[in-house]
């Protein structure tokens, strides 16, 4: 029997989400050189935007779906502009060695002994090239039980988009953190988004720059 949960359908839409702290950092007047018209005036495109550009034809941002239009917008300035990889690559410089399974199994354990030392054991971790093309996922936590000696034993998997070995080393620590959290906290709630804010204070900046990342790997791929 499988149970499994994860950070996966990100770039389905869930709804509008409040503002937080780390999109209101986005949306900040001048955060990247962009006017006060672009945050708060849909008609902002018709001067900013390269010539011949059409702000109607702009890219989709399916990992941003359930984020506010406001934030949607300033982000498709960025992606008209060119800027936005420049932008990621000065903010997230560092890589990481987190090259194997083992070394990610090793990553998480530590992390899992630092924050979570009497949540269930983990018997596998590792990165997996299917989760993003079959699942629509970036990381999974699996419960797995089997019948062993007469008695039903569950062991707890937890499985990394293989995009994440390539990743800046802020990101793979984010979805580490997501896929820790869930051994406590099985539900995207309060209680799950203050585990993994204890877990890493940036957790909600992070995950909204990963998809940012997400959409430029996007790009660059088309």
């Amino acid at each position: 029997m499988r149970l499994r949960d994860g950070l996966g359908g990100c770039w389905q839409s869930l709804g509008h989400r409040p503002i937080n702290v780390a999109q209101k950092a986005w949306l900040a007047p001048g955060r990247f050189g962009l006017p006060q018209a672009s945050v708060d005036n849909p008609s902002y495109t018709t001067r900013a935007l390269p010539c011949g550009a059409d702000p109607f034809l702009m890219t989709t941002l399916k990992y941003l779906a359930s984020y506010p239009d406001a934030l949607q917008r300033q982000v498709q300035l960025l992606i008209a502009q060119d800027r936005l990889g420049d932008l990621l690559r000065q903010r997230y410089p560092q890589s990481h060695q987190v090259r194997t399974d083992r070394a990610l199994f090793d990553y998480v354990s530590e992390l899992k002994t630092r924050f979570m030392r009497h949540a269930a054991p983990l018997s596998k971790v590792v990165y997996d090239n299917k989760l993003q093309l079959v699942q629509h996922a970036l990381g999974t936590n699996t419960t797995v039980s089997r019948v062993q000696g007469g008695r039903l034993k569950a062991k707890r998997e937890i499985r990394v988009a293989t995009v994440f070995r390539e990743a800046p080393a802020d990101f793979l620590k984010m979805i580490v953190v997501h896929e820790l959290a869930h051994l406590k906290e099985p539900q995207h709630d309060k209680a799950f988004y203050q585990l993994c804010t204890h877990m890493e204070a940036d957790y909600h900046q992070l995950e909204l720059d990963l998809r940012l990342y997400l959409t430029q790997l996007d790009m660059d791929v088309a």
